[in-house]
């Protein structure tokens, strides 16, 4: 299917057996919206359907249907627990309306015991997996992790969620959830999954806000850990951001460096560096759906009449399940 050209679509939901993560129950769906985030839970949703069965959770999956000429896509959108059902009634009209939270919801529900750490030398993905093997879901790694070079020790009600976020801040990697509720453990994205043009594949809608963010991008960055220290600079005549183009320096400091595997302090400077100077431009439109791209994915936009031009990482994301399943998104270039 051409996603840049128009289609119908259609929604509906599957309730899901979470011991064999099949499909059961068909649910009618009327109504609603998906978001995703970069942390906590990534992802939630609110359905609007037809007949519900109250009074329990369940985990649903929910697809759109699209046709276009002929052809036909069957689209998984979002995978979830759906909580806190609540039902309307008007004479011989009935709205139920769920609330229904990531697969990662069971990870963050359960605390970890006390005294827990991921010993040294663990392999950081595995380790993360065996973390969310608490979550029904699907759980598998993608690529070859670093090991972890200190122990990790989990703090007084840590759970299982938030100490896999903290290996993968230590390893650099990321979790990221497909549209059936697959969790995919995967370094950070630098290769981009889709290209969008005002040629060939336009679907970003007209109204779109950049936004420019100088006040808090330094040029100059001082890393300091024990007795160790490194400053990193900007001083290109290329960068917009740097000492020479600015004419001054803006400085920023840590103190308490997170150091990936086997980097050193003056990579770390850099890197940090480089970091806080992505968020100078950021960007937020709608678009017609496309299929497979994520909070975390990165895009190439050709649009240089709107200050878009170059690669940009997907910082949120809300699809509506409405016509043509629009999807507002933010992004920063990188």
């Amino acid at each position: 299917m051409k996603w840049n050209n128009g289609y119908s679509a259609s929604y509906y939901a599957y309730i899901i057996d979470p011991v064999s993560w099949r499909e059961k129950e068909r649910i009618e769906i009327t109504g609603g919206s998906i978001s995703r985030s970069e942390d906590g839970l990534r992802e939630s949703a609110d359905i609007e359907c037809k007949a519900y069965e109250h009074g329990k959770e369940q985990y649903i999956r929910v697809y759109l249907d699209a046709w276009q000429n002929g052809a036909a896509s069957h689209e998984p959108l979002f995978t979830g627990l759906a909580t806190s059902p609540s039902r309307d009634i008007d004479g011989y009209f009935e709205k139920n309306t769920l609330e229904c939270y990531s697969v990662l919801k069971a990870a963050d529900d359960v605390l970890l015991d006390r005294g827990y750490y991921v010993p040294a030398g663990t392999d950081g993905a595995a380790a993360v997996k065996d973390l969310l093997s608490v979550c029904p879901a699907p759980v598998f790694i993608n690529g070859g992790a670093p090991g972890i070079q200190k122990s990790i020790i989990a703090e007084d009600g840590e759970s299982h969620l938030s100490m896999a976020e903290k290996v993968l801040a230590v390893i650099g990697w990321r979790m990221r959830i497909s549209g059936d509720g697959t969790i995919e453990i995967c370094p950070e994205a630098t290769l981009q999954l889709a290209e969008f043009d005002p040629i060939e594949q336009d679907v970003i809608e007209p109204s779109i806000t950049v936004d420019y963010d100088w006040y808090s991008c330094p040029n100059v960055f001082r890393a300091a850990q024990d007795d160790l220290s490194a400053v990193a600079r900007d001083d290109s005549p290329e960068s917009p951001l740097s000492t020479v183009n600015r004419g001054r320096e803006v400085w920023a400091e840590e103190t308490s460096c997170d150091f990936n595997t086997g980097e050193s302090i003056s990579e770390y400077a850099l890197r940090r560096l480089r970091e806080l100077q992505s968020i100078s431009t950021t960007a937020a439109y709608e678009r017609r759906y496309h299929p497979g791209i994520l909070v975390g994915d990165v895009i190439r936009l050709r649009y240089p009449k709107q200050g878009l031009d170059g690669l940009f990482q997907v910082t949120s994301q809300t699809v509506e399940l409405g016509y043509g399943a629009k999807t507002s998104e933010e992004v920063k270039k990188v």
